[in-house]
């Protein structure tokens, strides 16, 4: 499948990684004339357009917008001549499918939020499809080489795109502040933050993997009177749950 990114700012070139990563070889990117973006695109060997008849020339089968949400709607109608059959994938967070299908009706759309560990495959993608699902997909698969895909209705498509999005920058602190709790302790700063980061991943892929709940989860490692208990009560007298659902709060709101 030939995709087509527009807009290689953070998120893009980070799904272009993962897409990389996974093997996909047909990409090519469309962005203004910007240094950082043409190399990146010669260290990466990917067709680099800066018009649009450019990349209506390549003949995409699916085209990924990674724009700003303010630029997006006006990069779209340049567009109008795209064939139907082209999917249309947009990442711009507040555009709704509504709006997106006004201005190009007759292609399929998918609304995704995701997130920066797309890079490496293991990125949490909310997705919200629109009304023509027999087409998605061959895209969709191709959604699910970045990392877990998590389909809900549109209006549930922000506060998972906060977590998924948000919530990486909230759990480094929580790693950063487990890290200096070890070197504390003795531990060396790169030992420090690779077992603060195995932690992470190991518990996340369990939670992932056993369905459990995370209370469930807990509860496997709090033996009476042990020490694991003890933390999670410091925890709780420092108010670390409430402190964590009003970043979520803070983070949500436009």
């Amino acid at each position: 499948m030939k995709i087509g990114v527009i807009g290689a700012g953070n998120m893009g070139t980070a799904m272009i990684e993962g897409w990389q990563n996974a093997g996909q070889d047909t990409i090519a990117v469309m962005n203004p004339a910007n240094p950082r973006v043409t190399k990146f695109c010669d260290e990466r060997q990917l067709p680099l357009f800066h018009h649009v008849n450019e990349m209506m020339d390549w003949h995409p089968d699916a085209l990924l917008l990674t724009t700003p949400a303010s630029l997006t709607l006006s990069i779209i109608k340049e567009f109008d001549q795209l064939p139907t059959k082209v999917v249309m994938i947009s990442a711009a967070a507040g555009i709704s499918l509504q709006s997106l299908k006004k201005i190009l009706p007759n292609n399929p759309w998918i609304r995704i939020i995701p997130n920066i560990p797309v890079s490496v495959n293991a990125g949490t993608i909310g997705m919200a499809l629109g009304s023509d699902t027999d087409d998605f997909a061959d895209v969709i698969s191709l959604i699910e080489q970045l990392g877990q895909v998590i389909t809900v209705t549109e209006d549930q498509l922000n506060i998972v795109g906060t977590i998924g999005g948000c919530g990486p920058a909230f759990i480094d602190v929580i790693m950063d502040a487990v890290g200096d709790a070890a070197v504390k302790h003795g531990l060396n700063r790169r030992t420090a933050y690779e077992v603060a980061a195995s932690m992470v991943a190991g518990s996340g892929k369990l939670a992932l993997e056993s369905g459990l709940s995370p209370a469930e989860l807990r509860d496997q490692v709090t033996s009476p009177g042990g020490t694991t208990i003890r933390g999670v009560e410091t925890l709780e007298k420092h108010r670390v749950r409430y402190a964590m659902m009003d970043a979520v709060d803070q983070a949500s709101e436009n």
